[in-house]
């Protein structure tokens, strides 16, 4: 998979790229990041890439001049989603990850400063994506985040190719609790059943620990999970514990 970033700062993700699985992924010839500085595209002996915004007002505005030059010499036509990172976009998920792998090539285009002239929208932005409620100084944080989150999914660059499909949000649910060796620290012992060999024990308990993990805190994922009756029983009974265990405290 290829990756077109634009940016006006490609230095900020030499570190990124330079370490663990997107280290991998490039050297495997998995992952392929292009970084493309804006700054190249302007016209002008100063490479100006920001402007004041018409009507007055704070801060600073990317041009649309270099940005749509930018996109437009690099893909040359092709058909590509080009991501804009900003506060205004549509919220990051695990499923839209999962929807971006599936591309051959994705273009992320870092929103800076005040934002972007409006045009670019119009003219090359195909999805305006946020990675969270609140701002940052530039899209290239919120880039990095969405390329490691992306690259997850693609073929081969995990590992073990279950766990993408077992993070959390994948399956609608928060992950459940993790324990490894050693089996007893300060008193404090891993639970049986992942001691006894018994897959479809181990399986089972899993599952209730994503459940009871997503139940305290984050129950409104289980608005939208797909459960079975007797997960829905097992969570009514959890709901029924804390119940009791408040009027006890009463």
């Amino acid at each position: 998979m290829r990756f077109e970033i634009f940016t006006l700062f490609p230095a900020m993700f030499e570190s990124v790229l330079g370490e663990s699985i997107l280290k991998r992924a490039r050297e495997r010839g998995l992952l392929t990041v292009n970084l493309h500085n804006i700054r190249a595209y302007a016209t002008d002996k100063h490479q100006t890439t920001d402007e004041p915004p018409y009507g007055g007002g704070g801060g600073m505005v990317l041009k649309v001049e270099p940005l749509v030059r930018a996109v437009e010499s690099v893909l040359q036509g092709e058909s590509v989603p080009v991501i804009l990172t900003t506060p205004q976009g549509e919220r990051f998920t695990q499923r839209m990850a999962a929807d971006f792998a599936q591309y051959p090539r994705l273009a992320i285009l870092c929103g800076r400063y005040e934002g972007v002239d409006e045009r670019v929208r119009a003219l090359v932005v195909t999805h305006e994506v946020s990675i969270g409620d609140y701002v940052l100084s530039g899209g290239e944080l919120a880039a990095m985040v969405m390329l490691d989150a992306i690259a997850r999914h693609i073929p081969h660059v995990l590992g073990n190719a279950e766990s993408a499909p077992n993070d959390s949000f994948s399956s609608g649910l928060l992950e459940g609790a993790h324990y490894t060796r050693p089996p007893d620290f300060r008193g404090l012992r891993v639970p049986e059943v992942l001691l006894s060999g018994d897959h479809g024990a181990v399986a089972r308990w899993r599952r209730e620990s994503a459940l009871r993990r997503t139940w305290q805190r984050r129950p409104d994922l289980l608005l939208s999970a797909p459960l079975s009756e007797a997960e829905r029983y097992f969570l009514g009974e959890l709901a029924e514990m804390w119940a009791r265990s408040k009027d006890s405290q009463a």
